[in-house]
């Protein structure tokens, strides 16, 4: 799969969203810290590019090799660092070399230098980008200074590798905390292998050594990938999500409030990306079908993302007649709008390629998705689905014509 047309229709039925990605990497890392990887049920089939390279660096960490692959995967990259930084190098290669491709060498990394460098551990990095890198050396307890602002991750890096150094140390947040829930998440996740995080005024203290005690976890169903049928449903599709926790710390549950909120009549909305940046592409979808004036506002982080995701979302939907406009840290949607159709680039981004989809259900001539098996970094099985659900799709691959089925 290459790029694929998405028909305009209603999708009909009953669907259940897969497993939260950012649960199971927090439980992967957990469970492989007690040896307990097995104890962790329901994990996607197949899974995602992105689990899957939290699995092989899980696998290549215990095999002892020196290099880990992140593959495209942020969110591996971030959390891993430090937890191989805390480890005894009697359990890991040391040096250790951190790869990986697409934009991930070009996302941010390099605040691990201020953030662990000071504290006995190496990290180089090439000129001008985050990968490869190679560590050495060992993490030695202390205080820790870290923006909040740029990536909840190297939070939940921390605290995640914290309990195995030898004793107590604190995060100190240097700026505010943006995808807080993300942090909440992590921290319930490691009181379910037994490890205790306090909350402070200015941060986070973590007692060491804490062992990680071996648990059954079962991941929880993704309010993320959610949204995108939750949005579906909002547009008048007669589409029930199911198998959503009613209790959880994702801060995408969001989406069901502002869908809720959307609906109530108001000429202008403003949201908050802050704490819930995945969200905003299909916001953004739901913002133009929409009878108002929707704004988007701190979500300049979106820019760091797998694409300029702030642009990305910005020009994938005006390229199919959305009145949208974009700055340097938030978007404006004009919505009630026709949706004319006709062809978006992902760009490389599973999230805007899913948005892009549901997007043409509720245009005038469907749309040719270029790059849609971005969709693999979170959710190979969405356009499966979509077509399960009644979706009017086709898919193309190298060397296929679709411009022979486009009809505008």
């Amino acid at each position: 799969m290459a790029d694929v047309l998405v028909k305009p229709g209603l999708l009909h039925g009953t669907v259940t969203p897969p497993p939260a990605k950012s649960d199971a990497h927090r439980a992967l890392i957990a469970a492989s810290l007690c040896g307990s990887l097995e104890r962790v049920r329901g994990l996607p089939e197949p899974l995602s590019d992105d689990l899957a390279a939290t699995v092989r660096c899980l696998e290549a960490l215990q095999a002892g090799q020196s290099e880990l692959d992140c593959g495209e995967s942020g969110t591996t990259l971030r959390l891993l660092v430090p937890v191989c930084a805390a480890l005894p190098v009697t359990r890991r290669a040391d040096p250790l070399c951190f790869t990986g491709r697409g934009r991930l060498p070009f996302r941010p990394l390099r605040e691990y230098e201020t953030i662990l460098g000071s504290a006995g551990f190496l990290l180089q990095f090439p000129a001008g980008m985050s990968l490869p890198l190679t560590v050495s050396g060992r993490l030695e307890p202390g205080d820790f200074d870290v923006p909040g602002h740029i990536s909840s991750q190297y939070i939940s890096g921390l605290l995640l590798a914290l309990p195995l150094l030898e004793k107590p140390s604190r995060i100190r947040l240097t700026s505010p905390l943006e995808s807080a829930p993300y942090v909440a998440m992590t921290i319930r996740t490691l009181e379910r292998y037994g490890i205790q995080v306090s909350v402070t005024a200015d941060g986070f203290a973590v007692a060491a050594p804490q062992p990680y005690c071996a648990a059954d976890y079962t991941i929880e169903k993704d309010y993320s990938q959610a949204a995108f049928w939750l949005t579906a449903a909002y547009g008048g599709a007669p589409l029930t999500v199911s198998g959503l926790p009613a209790e959880t710390a994702q801060g995408d549950r969001a989406i069901v409030a502002w869908l809720r909120r959307l609906a109530n009549g108001q000429t202008e909305y403003e949201i908050d990306a802050a704490q819930i940046p995945d969200l905003v592409p299909i916001l953004s979808v739901a913002a133009c079908l929409t009878k108002a004036k929707t704004r988007m506002v701190r979500a300049g982080r979106l820019r760091l993302k797998e694409s300029d995701r702030l642009e990305a979302t910005a020009s994938s939907l005006r390229a199919i007649g959305a009145v949208i406009e974009a700055d340097s840290d938030s978007l404006t949607i004009h919505g009630g709008r026709p949706l004319t159709g006709g062809q978006a680039d992902a760009c490389g981004d599973h999230r805007i390629a899913m948005a892009l989809a549901i997007a043409a259900l509720f245009s005038q001539n469907g749309v040719l998705i270029r790059g849609a098996e971005a969709v693999r970094k979170s959710y190979p099985d969405f356009f499966r689905e979509m077509k399960r659900l009644g979706g009017d799709i086709h898919e193309f691959h190298v060397g296929d014509n679709p411009e022979d089925q486009l009809v505008w």
